[in-house]
This record gives C-alpha cells, sequence and structure tokens, in this order.
C-alpha cells in the first residue's frame, strides 16, 4: 500500500511530506499512522537536525477525515480522535527545530498540525478556519496547541464563528510565524532552516523548553533554575566545543561543511 507521508533527509533538515492531495490532505487514521512513522525516523536520524513538515497539492490541511470519522457512528471513540494526540506530542516535544511549510490552506485539525510545530510559514495566498463548530462539534485536542499560539481574544472570535481568515491576520495573531508572497516561500522556510542547523543540538532542545516554560515560573525561582542551567551549559562538552570554535574562527563540530 503506498504510503500517505513521505519522507527524505539533505543538509541536516528531514522533509516530512503529506501526501493525500485527493482528500485535501484531510486526517485519516492511515495517514496519521504513516505521519507518526516518519516523524519517529526523523527523530532518531542522527543526521537529522531539524524538521520540515509539508505537503503536496494545494491544501496543506482540511482536518479530520470526516468520513472515516463518520463510519466510526455508534462505535466508541473515533479513528482521528484515537490517533491525533500522539502525532501532536511527537511535533510539539520534538528535540528538534520543527518548521512548518504551508503549502496551501489548512483547517480544523490541520491546524492543529501547524500550532504543534515551532516555525510556521504561509503563503498569502493561504487561507485558514476553526470550522468545527459549524459541524456541531468543537476544536477539543487542536485546542491544546493552538492556544498556547493564539492571541486569547483572536481564539476565542475564530473558534467560535468558524469564520474563514487569511494568512496576514493568522501571522498577526500567532497562528503562523510568517506569511509571504508564494514564490517566497521556499526562501523564507531555508531562511529558518539554515540558522537552525547552527544550533548545537542540544542547545535547540533545551531552549525549545526554556522558551515554554520559564514564563510560567515564579520571578526568583526562574532565575535560581536559569543561573543553574546556564552554569551547566557553559560547562558542559557543547558548550565548551561552541565557545572554542568561536574563539578559533572555525564552524563548530555540529555544522556540517
Amino acid at each position: 500500500m503506498t504510503s500517505l507521508v513521505h519522507a527524505s533527509l539533505a543538509n541536516g533538515v528531514a522533509t516530512v511530506t503529506l501526501d493525500s492531495p485527493p482528500n485535501r490532505n484531510a486526517l485519516s487514521a492511515r495517514l496519521l499512522a504513516d505521519l507518526k512513522e516518519r516523524l519517529t525516523w526523523a527523530l532518531a536520524e542522527p543526521e537529522c537536525r531539524v524538521i520540515v513538515l509539508t505537503a503536496t497539492g494545494t491544501v496543506f490541511c482540511s482536518g479530520a477525515d470526516l468520513k472515516e470519522q463518520r463510519a466510526a457512528e455508534g462505535r466508541p471513540g473515533a479513528p482521528v480522535t484515537a490517533s491525533l494526540p500522539e502525532v501532536f506530542t511527537l511535533l510539539w516535544e520534538s528535540p528538534k527545530p520543527v518548521v512548518c511549510r504551508l503549502n496551501g490552506t489548512a483547517r480544523a485539525g490541520g491546524l492543529g498540525l501547524v500550532a504543534s510545530c515551532d516555525f510556521a510559514v504561509a503563503p498569502l495566498t493561504a487561507s485558514f478556519a476553526f470550522t468545527e463548530v459549524r459541524l456541531g462539534v468543537v476544536p477539543a485536542m487542536i485546542s491544546v496547541p493552538v492556544l498556547r499560539r493564539l492571541d486569547p481574544r483572536a481564539a476565542a472570535e475564530y473558534f467560535l464563528t468558524g469564520e474563514v481568515f487569511d494568512a496576514a491576520r493568522a501571522a498577526e495573531i500567532g497562528l503562523v510565524s510568517r506569511a509571504v508572497p508564494e514564490e517566497e516561500l521556499d526562501a523564507a522556510v531555508a531562511h529558518y532552516t539554515e540558522l537552525l542547523v547552527k544550533g548545537g543540538p542540544e542547545a535547540l532542545a533545551i531552549t525549545k523548553r526554556l522558551v515554554r516554560e520559564v514564563p510560567g515560573l515564579p520571578f526568583e525561582e526562574g532565575l535560581r533554575r536559569m543561573t543553574e542551567l546556564s552554569a551547566e551549559r557553559f560547562t558542559s562538552e557543547e558548550g565548551q566545543e561552541g565557545i572554542a570554535a568561536f574563539w578559533e574562527k572555525r564552524p563548530p563540530k555540529w555544522v556540517s561543511g
């Protein structure tokens, strides 16, 4: 059976591509299983430093496969509902930075994928919507990553109305990092990946957690814990290599070429 998700590796960047354009890359149980497998491969691959998540066709992801979800009527649970949390967790907890390259429009559950990535770059032609309430369902699982990104007022507006909004507005409210002309999409993604591969792998993983956790710490506790972390990193093998490379005017060992 042909995989619905493909993966490739070049120059330290693993590109994971949703490839089910006939149903607009809808989140079926099969696609999610393939996506989990490809992400697990990228996370375990020593040569992979950064992950790019993208898709084929003109739609990044239309959300849950409604045909499949409806087929589960009368049975407890639903195929996509059961599979999606693990994929969100792989993206969110990935020690390797993840860049979402939106090739086009995203809806509903697809926006959970977008929000679970560290960066997201969208073409200005893309549109977005949280359409769940118009179907009589709710944006339940995707709210976990999405509400950590969106301005609260904007979240209430778009979750409750289901209104379509454009990529410029998505960037304004924090759903995506940048919205660019379509012809600049690949260059914008490369801007991030080329910078990210220069960072120490351990330092990147720790900094991902730091960005999320420190704002929730009491001020004095934050200073105490970050003082300990700073000392630990300056004396770490990776930190020592980075400092030595700086003084010797050479790339650190983790930068290839």
